[in-house]
């Protein structure tokens, strides 16, 4: 892997152990503005706090695994790693969901009185602020790092954000109008949402752990450079993409003159694979050279790049 990569991986483990220690002092928070306040709205978000400490480990555990070079028996590295925290993520989420809505039955049965606790609700506040702008931060640098576990733990924050507001908005209301049971309430609205983040967090993950195509965009970049790049063979065909982690793998097949020598095919090939690994950051490309009269007959112009 390039030496850029090696200094990105480096970058996304720190700032990734980062997000440890931003979770701890935000679910500190939340949890005094929970004790200050009695709501249990205020409860679901702190508890939801926790699940944000334990998927900040794991994706740190996550990013540490998937820098790992290759070895015997995982020859094409271990880039996936940050797939399954984000998975784990996903359940975890769940989990604090339904913990949410057992809370939520608890309260109907026996009503909880808010207290009016200005302080309790500035903390909460703060936290949400913070919250905001680490998630922020984290699918940023998670986009231009191409690191699955930061974009899913910056997301999960901001679903965090979300709920947070919500929270703070019914208990104000609440506290204002005196309708208690728009504490339970909200924190039942708040569990449903934090459900469906969590099954989309899962659903996502999981679809690249399927080995997913690379998106339409980079297909289309992929196509133009084999066409500009190519000079020299008579197409492509069978061109194939998966991505794990930073990497993009590309496979295809390139037809070539029957009576070309296999140096010339080979210089063909480099010149290929160069001009992909640049416009494809952490593009892995493995090319089958094949003569014209070997190739496949009846290749429809979406299968084939003619050069």
């Amino acid at each position: 892997m390039p030496a850029i990569f090696d200094k990105q991986h480096d970058k996304t483990f720190r700032l990734a152990g980062a997000g440890i220690a931003v979770a701890v002092v935000v679910v500190l928070l939340k949890a005094i503005a929970y004790r200050r306040t009695g709501s249990l709205a205020l409860y679901s978000d702190a508890l939801e706090g926790i699940v944000n400490v334990i998927t900040a480990m794991a994706a740190t555990l996550a990013v540490h695994m998937a820098g790992r070079p290759a070895d015997t028996r995982h020859q094409y590295g271990h880039h996936k790693a940050e797939y399954f925290a984000a998975v784990l993520e996903g359940i975890l989420i769940l989990v604090a969901a339904l913990a949410i809505l057992h809370e939520v039955l608890s309260s109907w049965r026996e009503p909880r009185a808010l207290e009016q606790s200005g302080i309790g609700l500035a903390l909460s506040g703060f936290a949400t602020l913070l919250n905001g702008a680490w998630g922020w931060y984290l699918i940023r640098r998670g986009r231009e790092w191409r690191s699955p576990a930061l974009i899913a733990d910056g997301w999960h924050l901001w679903t965090d954000v979300a709920t947070s507001v919500g929270v703070l908005v019914g208990i104000v209301l609440a506290i204002l109008t005196g309708w208690q049971w728009l504490d339970p309430a909200l924190a039942a609205l708040v569990a449903f949402y934090i459900l469906w983040a969590g099954w989309r967090i899962i659903h996502v993950s999981m679809s690249s752990l399927m080995d997913e195509a690379v998106t339409a965009e980079i297909q289309r970049r992929i196509h133009s450079v084999i066409s500009d790049k190519g000079s020299g063979a008579i197409e492509a065909h069978d061109i194939r993409t998966r991505t794990a982690g930073r990497v993009s793998f590309i496979e295809f097949h390139l037809v070539v003159p029957g009576e070309m020598s296999v140096a010339r095919s080979h210089q063909i090939c480099d010149r290929l694979e160069a001009a992909l690994e640049e416009a494809v950051p952490g593009a892995n490309v493995l090319i089958h050279v094949e003569p014209h009269i070997k190739a496949k007959g009846d290749i429809s112009e979406q299968d084939a790049v003619i050069i």
